[in-house]
């Protein structure tokens, strides 16, 4: 991941934590039912996740009571449209910005002394089974304060009140009540610190739970997509809920999103484009054995690239060329279907999402399309920085290099 790292590729939006703001991250993870981290300087994300302190516990999603029940951490208002490296649901970063949008100038003020625990309560206590993820519907979100803040600005409140009785004015015990309040949280009188719970709409989502699954229920009929077979055959056995079940390697998905106008294709325009040259060339290169060149240069070479194209077995030579060979034939005859010619991978990575559908729900079929056929490797690190990070490091070096180079250059 280093070459990664260098490029500013790989988490290169986290913030850096140390001094009291570890003491206050781990006041927070206490609170939250978890144990406190020994480290003493980490970086975390927009959710308030840390890499470092996923390593130490030896456990990725260590912010989650289950897969249920996952939570957050506000320590900075930096973490404001800061990414969420690791999320739970393809609407976390979304939540995360809904948060900052009604209490952003709270946060900034809470966060000058104290954090904010976040509990993102979907009703569900506990998942039993794989459809259990259709009882999404709003997410309440809940927040607490370190050190109960918002409490101890009301028993502030209270004692400045028994003060001002009588002649209590003078009672040197109601006096150290005072300072020594002020002194643990300072003086909170002018402190907004009430945050009352908000609501987050779900619609179509991707969700982490049970391997993995699609939500797909803003289209003609909701169509669940799982990526774990075990899961997916455990749902099929479902006779309750009304929806469109397919596992994420089945021929006939595509066939249902096509019909659901939830995709679509034109390979006359594609082949003019930039994506499609990166589809073209990552294909190539998996055929490639042992050149006597870099991977990088033949794919950026046109001259290198016809040579090598030229080398590599017949089949292997057809299949990278089959969207421009069926393209060419359908010219002199319509006789031909795409399926006898185009290789089925590659149509795959042909589709789009429908131009119709609403930005966010093309991010989530774009995210559905780019692990149905991995090809396009800009696409996939837009969209699954993990899938990404997990094939990159398969990669030979001089491919990763031209990754690389296509990400940061956007072609």
């Amino acid at each position: 991941m280093q070459k990664l790292k260098d490029a500013n590729l790989y988490r290169s939006e986290l913030i850096p934590i140390s001094g009291k703001l570890v003491e206050r991250y781990n006041k927070c993870l206490v609170k939250l039912g978890f144990e406190e981290t020994k480290l003493k300087t980490f970086s975390i994300d927009g959710i308030g996740w840390s890499p470092e302190i996923a390593e130490e516990k030896g456990e990725q999603h260590y912010l989650s009571n289950g897969e249920s029940n996952p939570h957050g951490i506000i320590i900075s208002p930096l973490q404001n449209n800061k990414p969420v490296y690791l999320p739970n649901h393809t609407f976390d970063r979304e939540m995360m910005q809904h948060i900052f949008k009604a209490y952003g100038n709270k946060i900034n003020d809470i966060t000058r002394d104290s954090a904010i625990c976040i509990d993102f309560d979907q009703r569900i206590d506990t998942f039993y089974e794989p459809l259990d993820v259709l009882k999404y519907d709003t997410i309440h979100i809940n927040f607490h304060l370190m050190n109960n803040l918002y409490h101890q600005q009301q028993e502030q409140f209270a004692l400045i009140e028994k003060f001002k009785q009588d002649h209590n004015f003078i009672d040197e015990d109601i006096h150290a009540e005072l300072l020594e309040s002020a002194k643990t949280y300072g003086d909170l009188r002018q402190r907004d610190l009430e945050l009352p719970a908000i609501d987050f709409k779900v619609d179509s989502f991707y969700t982490r739970s049970f391997g993995g699954i699609y939500v797909l229920r803003d289209f003609i009929s909701p169509i669940v997509v799982f990526e774990d077979e075990k899961w997916h055959k455990e749902a099929i056995k479902d006779t309750f809920h009304e929806v469109i079940i397919f596992h994420i390697s089945q021929p006939e998905l595509m066939e249902k999103l096509r019909d659901h106008i939830i995709i679509t294709y034109d390979l006359e325009d594609i082949v003019a484009t930039k994506r499609y040259d990166r589809i073209k060339k990552f294909e190539f290169a998996q055929h490639l054995k042992t050149p006597q060149h870099s991977i990088r240069n033949i794919l950026n070479d046109s001259l290198l690239f016809k040579s090598y194209l030229n080398k590599i077995d017949i089949e292997a030579r057809k299949k990278v060329m089959s969207v421009e060979r069926y393209l060419e034939k359908l010219e002199t005859s319509n006789q031909y279907k795409i399926s006898d010619i185009v290789d089925e991978d590659l149509f795959e990575a042909m589709h789009e999402p429908h131009s119709s559908l609403h930005p966010k729900h093309q991010d989530l079929i774009w995210k559905l399309l780019v692990n149905i056929a991995p090809k396009d490797v800009l696409f996939l690190y837009w969209y699954d920085k993990q899938e990404f990070y997990k094939r990159y490091d398969t990669w030979e070096d001089s491919l990763q290099d031209w990754v690389i180079e296509v990400i940061r250059n956007n072609i």
